[in-house]
């Protein structure tokens, strides 16, 4: 039996695409049914390193744990990860090709429909359901011209798609009316219906402007999804989670962690168990604010821009308060391109992130980092040496680093080398492997260090996944999920829509 498929777009960014795909996927799969999730196009600095050794956005990884299969760089198959505020590297197949800016990208991307469809081909050999969530919007139609992400895609897969809705910004009857009278009339048919995400109160008191929106647009609704506050135990899908005011304090928090938010962070799901404990006080410093003095520990996150990250931090101040915080005896661990700005000296001899030359570290370690080429993408085990526990992870990052500090690694790799560097005096720290706070014990053991609750019983990994199962059930009982799955259509005759984006590119 061929594969069935239907696409979620939204009526703008950020109305809960993500979520909604993961939680069907869920759904789905538990009803015993082969499910795939799939984006098309992606823009995040917020990447997950695949089983075949690849890079794609993280949601789509959270979409696979939830359909119960390994990631794989077919999910998503273009990745754009911004690197200024014009331009971003691209990612084809899990594998970085170059650099564009967003002008030079709008010419380039009806080149990547093939290589979309060659993705989505292969899932759907393997499946029984295709779950693809869309970019954006498809109301913005000054991009509609070569479009790959919303009815662009949709149109060459031969695929329906529903517009999710998030009443919770307002004006959601204007968003979904609107998008019916933009879309011309080929994309509008597309469209098999709408729901409503992020309801908060008594749904059936928008029971009239389900109908307004009916009336005006002959789309059925599928359902209305009230608010789901569990939605923050999951790990987000890029930096816009990361806008909120740091808090004061944490009812019951024995440990503050201050995470200053750099302009060009990255992978920061790191801090998704660190802000899942009870013992620990998450604070997320937006810029122009210090970082607390009361901090045990600050933590430099991932970045997509390590000498341009390094220069955001000392124009906000955050190189002064590192140094007030290592005075106070307080404790500094760097993660990745967190780790290359802890150091002496970045040295980017070809130009990888800007004009060829060298900026000085921060110099709380005695190491260099050269930016090189060659990406290095990879899971893998090790051991933290200090400890003796066990992490789990992956690398994620361009350049090297070595020095003096590196005699006092972090991690021991299962083939016998290591990773990372320590001070003398112990108190700073850094490591390229992401994903060390999963790792329960390690956790626990790393957060005591600092002053924890030695009562600590968290286990993140069955949390993410209970979540993901209280997220289908929300679903499943708000939404017509028969009527979803009828809507779905099988998805026909890929390797001649492979051919003729072929045959198409310029």
């Amino acid at each position: 039996m061929a594969a069935r498929a239907i696409m979620f777009q939204g009526t703008g960014s950020d109305v809960g695409k993500s979520l909604i795909v993961a939680g069907l996927c869920r759904l789905f799969a538990r009803r015993g049914l082969a499910v795939r999730p799939f984006k098309p196009q992606n823009m995040s600095n917020n990447a997950a390193v695949t089983v075949d050794g690849g890079e794609i956005g993280r949601a789509q990884a959270l979409q696979a744990r939830a359909a119960g299969i390994d990631a794989t760089v077919d999910l998503n198959p273009i990745l754009l990860k911004p690197e200024t505020d014009t331009g971003a590297q691209i990612v084809i197949h899990g594998k970085r090709v170059g650099h564009a800016r967003a002008r030079e990208y709008q010419t380039l991307k009806p080149t990547l429909l093939a290589a979309v469809l060659e993705s989505f081909s292969r899932l759907a050999a393997d499946a029984d359901l295709l779950l693809i969530e869309g970019a954006g919007s498809p109301a913005e139609i000054n991009l509609r011209e070569g479009d790959i992400a919303n009815m662009g895609f949709a149109h060459a897969a031969g695929v329906p798609v529903v517009l999710v809705g998030d009443i919770d910004r307002g004006g959601v009857i204007a968003a979904l009316v609107g998008t019916h009278a933009v879309l011309e009339q080929a994309d509008r048919a597309r469209v098999v219906g709408y729901l409503i995400n992020r309801f908060r109160g008594d749904a059936s008191l928008f029971d009239d402007g389900l109908a307004a929106i009916t009336d005006r647009t002959a789309w059925p609704s599928f359902g209305v999804v009230p608010w789901f506050a569990d939605a923050a135990r999951l790990p987000a899908e890029d930096a816009v989670a990361l806008d909120r005011p740091a808090r004061t304090a944490k009812p019951g928090a024995t440990v503050v962690i201050a995470v200053p938010k750099l302009a060009r962070i990255a992978n920061f799901d790191d801090l998704d168990p660190l802000g899942a404990e009870p013992s620990v006080d998450l604070r997320i410093i937006q810029p122009g604010q210090p970082l607390p003095g009361n901090a045990d520990l600050v933590l430099l996150p991932g970045s997509k821009s390590t000498i341009g990250d390094l220069a955001f931090l000392r124009a906000q101040g955050w190189d002064v308060d590192l140094s007030a915080h290592l005075r106070r005896g307080g404790r500094v661990l760097g993660l990745c391109g967190g780790y290359q700005m802890l150091g002496r000296l970045i040295r980017d001899p070809e130009g990888i992130e800007g004009p060829a030359g060298e900026v000085d570290g921060l110099g709380l370690l005695d190491v260099t980092t050269t930016l090189t080429p060659s990406k290095t993408l990879t899971r893998t085990t090790a051991r933290h040496i200090a400890s003796g526990e066990t992490v789990e992870g992956y690398e994620i990052h361009i350049g090297r680093t070595d020095g003096p500090d590196c005699g006092r690694p972090v991690l021991r790799l299962p083939d016998g080398t290591k990773d990372g560097a320590t001070s003398a005096d112990g108190r700073v720290s850094g490591c390229y492997m992401h994903g060390l706070f999963t790792a329960d014990g390690f956790r626990r053991s790393y957060l005591r260090t600092l002053g924890a609750n030695e009562d600590m019983d968290l286990n993140f990994d069955a949390t993410v996944d209970t979540t993901l199962d209280r997220l289908a059930d929300h679903l499943a009982t708000h939404l017509d999920t028969e009527a979803l799955l009828a809507a779905a259509r099988p998805v026909l005759a890929q390797p001649t829509a492979v051919a003729k984006a072929r045959k198409a590119v310029p």
